[in-house]
């Protein structure tokens, strides 16, 4: 069984449904997350140009076709980033259905089929365009399956172009090599990738444990976001372009440092040292029996303050040590909190 990812729609009706499905969705309380969710995004385009002489071509057996070179200047054979193809485009087909297929050179001659879109039929011969949404890595290529062997799709004839079939069509996971190769002749295959998103910078990147900061988020391919978290713990948040986003601060139980991540339909940005954030708090130290000097160092240590002092008469070797506090050890509170004691006299 093919493993289906994403969705396939038609560009003309796609755009029409999606349209009806915003209306209908801002009538309800989610209009503000999917209009920041569907806001546009720089993508790369990777396979052929789509050359407009080809010539319609049998397959002969269900078998995958896919490109090992294209020479037009600028081409992308290869994905050269992490991410998902949002969308892909055929030339020259007809039957199928046709599924869009990820391959990942393995480095010794072989591929490893990593995913498949769901299943696309094409009205004619002309340019077709198909929606999905299938995760990439940098180096993958993209190759196309029929359903049958007089399916047909475009191949054009171009000096330094070359593509490669697999027989019969990988099992998802599976490692296969090429089959047969051919010269001079490229697939009518293209794709659109949308890089994962990065986080550069967090301005502020500390604050209390008890939240609600505004923070900048800034890095790139941030256009998109549908969830933002510190953490485990999701944030509301605001796109303000593709290398901006605004988030509130979540609250937390305990200070530390914790990972903001955001995640786009391309996934999740990966894990740096420039998207660290850190929760701070006063967590009360034990202060009995210690002296004032003592008292003032550790609580400064833990992100609290000296309260008020009272002093209470005590027996002569408990003078000028803590006798009581207010709030007790191991308390977290927010930074800065003030503790109060009773000191001896």
């Amino acid at each position: 069984m093919r493993q289906q990812l994403g969705s396939v729609v038609r560009a003309g009706a796609g755009g029409r449904s999606r349209s009806r499905a915003m209306a209908v969705a801002c009538l309800a309380t989610a209009c503000m997350l999917i209009a920041a969710a569907s806001a546009p995004a720089a993508t790369i385009r990777i396979g052929s140009v789509l050359p407009e002489k080809f010539t319609a071509t049998e397959f002969t057996r269900v078998q995958t076709f896919f490109n090992t070179g294209l020479p037009e200047a600028g081409v992308n054979l290869a994905s050269p980033v992490n991410g998902a193809i949002v969308s892909w485009r055929i030339q020259g087909a007809s039957g199928g259905p046709f599924y869009l297929r990820v391959l990942h050179p393995n480095g010794r001659g072989g591929f490893e089929a990593t995913g498949t879109s769901l299943p696309a039929t094409p009205l004619g011969e002309g340019l077709e365009t198909f929606a999905t949404n299938l995760k990439v890595q940098a180096g993958d290529l993209i190759g196309i399956d029929p359903t049958n062997a007089t399916d047909k799709i475009g191949i054009a004839e171009a000096s330094g172009a070359s593509f490669a079939s697999i027989f019969p069509t990988p099992s998802n996971g599976s490692v296969a090599p090429p089959s047969e190769s051919f010269s001079g002749k490229e697939v009518e295959l293209s794709a659109e990738v949308l890089p994962a998103p990065e986080i550069t910078s967090i301005t502020p990147s500390y604050g209390s444990i008890t939240g609600a900061t505004l923070v900048t988020i800034t890095g790139t391919n941030l256009a998109g976001a549908s969830a933002v978290e510190f953490g485990t713990t999701p944030a509301s948040f605001t796109v303000d372009s593709e290398t901006e986003i605004t988030a509130t601060v979540p609250a937390v139980l305990r200070p530390g440092k914790v990972d903001v991540t955001v995640t786009t339909p391309a996934g999740e940005s990966v894990n740096t040292r420039y998207d660290d954030y850190l929760y701070q708090a006063c967590t009360v130290p034990g202060l009995r029996n210690k002296t004032l000097r003592v008292a003032k160092r550790l609580l400064r240590q833990r992100g609290c303050k000296l309260g008020h002092v009272k002093k209470v008469d005590v027996p002569a070797k408990r003078e000028d040590k803590v006798i009581k506090q207010n709030p007790r050890p191991g308390k977290i509170l927010a930074p800065g909190a003030r503790v109060r004691i009773n000191l001896g006299k």
